[in-house]
């Protein structure tokens, strides 16, 4: 049965999944244009995208487990699960930055510098930009060895964005905490694959 899932998701070209992964983010919009994200559009919009970048990065580190231990071969489409995921953390960042604070840059850094959860924000987001830079079959050439020591950074910016997500609820939801826990377990099954290959 597997074997068939794969032969056909063989024959699936990657592309389609780009588009169709951005529909979520469209459909918001028209959301937010038609009053649809309640009373607090800003605040919905930010933390759906939020949550969206989150499923997304976490459907890609999955998808060397998923392989491993269930036979699923998912690996053509785990960069464009990343990019997907980059895209809707820089969506939730300009949400943050545009609509919440307008670009008060004095504001922004402050924040950045006295609130935990924005720090933590941040520092994956930063850790997910060379990431996407060398996300390209010539980078991936060209960086040898070097690409994948360079993408293990993945494994800790999901873990704190799943940090971030559950520090910047005032009370913690079991939404948040599922998906940190998602984080870090599909971070430890990778790290589970990992360990003889570094050994």
């Amino acid at each position: 049965m597997i074997d068939r899932v794969n032969q056909a998701l063989r024959r699936l070209p990657e592309w389609p999944l780009y588009p169709l992964g951005l529909v979520p983010a469209g459909w918001l919009l028209w959301l937010g244009l038609n009053g649809g994200l309640g009373v607090e559009p800003i605040e919905a919009l930010e933390h759906e995208l939020g949550v969206i970048a989150l499923q997304f990065l976490i459907a890609t580190l999955l998808v060397t487990p998923l392989r491993r231990y269930a036979g699923l071969n998912l690996l053509r489409f785990r960069r464009a699960f990343g990019l997907l995921g980059f895209t809707y953390v820089c969506l939730h960042l300009l949400t943050w930055l545009a609509l919440d604070m307008s670009f008060l840059w004095a504001q922004i850094a402050g924040d950045i510098v006295e609130r935990p959860y924005i720090t933590i924000g941040m520092a994956a987001f930063l850790m997910l930009v060379p990431l996407a830079a060398t996300s390209t079959k010539s980078a991936i050439r060209r960086m040898g060895p070097r690409w994948h020591r360079l993408h293990r950074l993945s494994y800790l910016a999901v873990v704190l964005g799943g940090l971030h997500f559950v520090m910047q609820e005032k009370v913690w939801s079991v939404q948040s905490l599922v998906y940190l826990g998602l984080a870090i377990g599909v971070v430890a099954l990778r790290w589970l694959w990992l360990r003889p290959r570094v050994a």
